[in-house]
C-alpha cells in the first residue's frame, strides 16, 4: 500500500500561518529593523528545502558570472560608490549611532557616573534585559509559558526599552531563525562569520532572495503585542531614553545622567548583550545534546545574557520554559518566570520530559564515542571474514600452522608469539585446535585489552560457529551491522 505524501506547499503555509486570517499590525515606520520583501514568500517555489537548497547554488553560480551591478546589493562587493547602499541606516543609528553617543559622554567624563546612578542603571538594564528573555523571548517567541496582561504590558513596555524592535518583529525573526538555522534563510546565520551572527546582520540589508515567514498569528492576536508594534517608535523613544532620565532627575535630579547611563549607555551594553546569543552562543561551548548544528552551551553568555547561554539546550528544547536545567547553571530568567507563576502572573510553564532530555544526551555521548571509534583500529570486522568450512579450515592450516580458533573465529598468531602474556609454549599448545574454552576461563580469563589485540588477529571465521562468533563480537562492543554476511 503506497501512503499518502504530505504536501510540502500546504505544509509550508501551514508553518507560516498562511492559512490563516492574520490581523494587519502596521506601525506607520516601515518594517522597522526587518524588511518586507523578506517575508513575502511564494509557497510554491519556496516549500522543498532540498529544492531551495539546490536553487541557491545555482543562483550563487548564476550570479558570480553574471553583471556584479545586476545583482542584489546584498551580492554587490563594496565599492566607494555603493558602500552606503549596503547599510541598514536605520538599524545603524539605532544600535551604533545613538550608543555611540552615550558611550563619548560618559567614557569621557562630560557626564560623570555616581553610585546612586550606577545601581538605578544597572536595576533599569535588568528590567529591560529580563523582559525581552522572560519576554520576547521564552513568552512569545516560544510560548514556553502564559502571562497574564500585567506581566505582558511590564514584558512589553521595558522590552521596548532595550531597543531591539516590537515583539512582532522579533519573534518573528527569531521564529524564522528556528525554522531555518544554520542556512541562508536563518536572519543571522553562524556559518556566515563571528560578526555576521552578532550585529553584521542587523546593519547590512538583507537578500530578499533568503525571504521567510513563520506563523506568528498567536503574537498578533494579542492586543499588547499589537498595541505595542502600532507605537513602538514612541514606545522605544520614551522608555528607553525619556523615562529612565525623568526617573534619574525625580529621585537623583541627574537627568543628563539618567539619559547618558540608564539610557544610552544602557541601550548599547543590553543590544550587545542579546547579540552574543546570536553570535557567541553559537561559537562558544559545549554541545551536549546535538552537534548537528552550531548551537552550544556556555556559562559564559549566560552570565551576560540573563541565563540564555545554554543555547545547544535550548534549540533541542525551544519550548521550555528553562535554558539551563541543572542547580548550579546560572539562568535568573527561569527562575524569574518560575517566581511569577507562584506569584500568579504566570501559568502553564513547559518543560520537556527528563527521559526525552536524558535521551538527547545519551545519543550525543555515543556519537562522539563512535568518532573516537573510528579513530582506532579494531581488527576486521566478522562480516568481513571469509568464511571456511572445517574442510577450508584443515587445508589452511596446512600452509599456516599458526592457526587458533577461538569462538568460532580462526586468528593467526604467527606474529604475536614473543608479545604473548602467557608465553609462547602456550600458544604453540593451541595451533590448530578450538582454544575457547582455555580463552575464557580454562586457562586465563583473558582481558578486555585481550579480546582487543586477538580480534586483529582475525583471519576467517567458521562456517558453522557464525553465531558463536557474532556472539563473541557482540561481547566486545561490535553492533548488528558488523555482523551481516555480505
Amino acid at each position: 500500500m503506497s501512503m499518502v505524501q504530505l504536501d510540502l506547499v500546504e505544509a509550508n503555509k501551514l508553518a507560516a500561518g498562511a492559512n490563516k486570517k492574520q490581523v494587519k499590525v502596521k506601525n506607520g515606520f516601515g518594517s522597522l529593523m526587518g524588511s518586507k520583501e523578506m517575508v513575502e514568500v511564494d509557497y510554491k517555489s519556496d516549500s522543498n528545502m532540498d529544492y531551495l537548497l539546490m536553487r541557491d547554488e545555482e543562483e550563487r553560480k548564476r550570479f558570480e558570472s553574471s553583471d556584479p551591478t545586476k545583482r542584489h546589493i546584498s551580492e554587490q562587493p563594496y565599492t566607494l560608490d555603493n558602500w552606503y547602499q549596503h547599510i541598514n541606516w536605520l538599524n545603524f543609528i539605532l544600535v551604533v549611532v545613538i550608543p555611540g553617543i552615550g558611550l563619548y559622554y560618559g567614557l569621557s567624563g562630560k557626564v560623570p557616573l555616581n553610585f546612586k546612578l550606577a545601581v538605578f542603571s544597572l536595576t533599569y538594564f535588568a528590567m529591560g534585559g529580563m523582559s525581552i528573555t522572560c519576554g520576547y523571548h521564552r513568552l512569545w517567541s516560544h510560548r514556553s509559558h502564559g502571562a497574564k496582561a500585567p506581566l505582558r504590558l511590564f514584558y512589553a513596555f521595558f522590552g521596548a526599552a532595550s531597543v531591539q524592535g516590537s515583539i512582532k518583529w522579533w519573534g518573528h525573526s527569531h521564529r524564522i531563525h528556528h525554522r531555518y538555522t544554520d542556512t541562508v534563510r536563518d536572519p543571522y546565520d553562524a556559518r556566515r562569520g563571528f560578526w555576521y551572527s552578532h550585529m553584521g546582520w542587523m546593519l547590512t540589508k538583507p537578500n530578499p532572495k533568503y525571504r521567510a515567514r513563520a506563523d506568528i498569528s498567536d503574537l498578533t492576536d494579542d492586543w499588547i503585542v499589537r498595541f505595542q508594534h502600532r507605537h513602538y517608535i514612541i514606545l522605544m523613544a520614551f522608555m528607553a531614553f525619556i523615562f529612565p532620565a525623568l526617573l534619574a532627575k525625580f529621585f537623583f535630579n541627574d537627568f543628563k545622567g539618567g539619559l547618558v547611563w540608564a539610557g544610552l549607555i544602557r541601550v548599547f551594553t543590553i543590544q550587545q548583550a542579546t547579540f552574543c546569543i546570536n553570535s557567541l552562543a553559537h561559537w562558544l561551548g559545549d554541545q551536549p545534546f546535538d552537534d548537528r548544528r552550531t548551537p552550544r552551551d556556555n556559562w559564559v553568555t549566560a552570565l551576560i545574557t540573563f541565563g540564555e547561554g545554554y543555547h545547544n539546550f535550548h534549540h533541542e528544547f525551544p519550548s521550555d520554559y528553562r535554558n539551563a536545567i541543572k542547580w548550579y547553571q546560572y539562568d535568573p530568567s527561569k527562575v524569574a518566570i518560575y517566581v511569577t507563576s507562584k506569584l500568579g502572573l504566570s501559568y502553564n510553564l513547559k518543560k520537556f520530559s527528563q527521559n526525552a532530555i536524558e535521551q538527547g544526551i545519551l545519543q550525543q555521548k555515543e556519537k562522539k564515542l563512535n568518532r573516537e571509534r573510528a579513530k582506532l583500529d579494531w581488527g576486521t570486522a566478522v562480516a568481513d571474514l571469509p568464511a571456511w568450512s572445517a574442510k577450508d579450515f584443515e587445508e589452511n592450516l596446512k600452509k599456516n600452522p599458526n592457526l587458533i580458533v577461538v569462538s568460532g573465529i580462526v586468528h593467526d598468531v604467527s606474529k604475536y608469539y614473543d608479545d604473548h602474556p602467557g608465553g609462547e609454549t602456550l600458544l604453540q599448545a593451541s595451533l590448530g585446535k578450538d582454544a575457547t574454552k582455555a580463552f575464557h576461563g580454562g586457562v586465563y580469563l583473558h582481558s578486555n585489552a585481550a579480546h582487543n589485540v586477538l580480534a586483529n588477529l582475525r583471519c576467517a571465521v567458521l562456517e558453522d560457529h557464525l553465531k558463536q562468533a557474532q556472539l563473541f563480537a557482540a561481547r566486545r562492543g561490535e553492533t548488528a551491522k558488523d555482523f551481516i554476511r555480505k
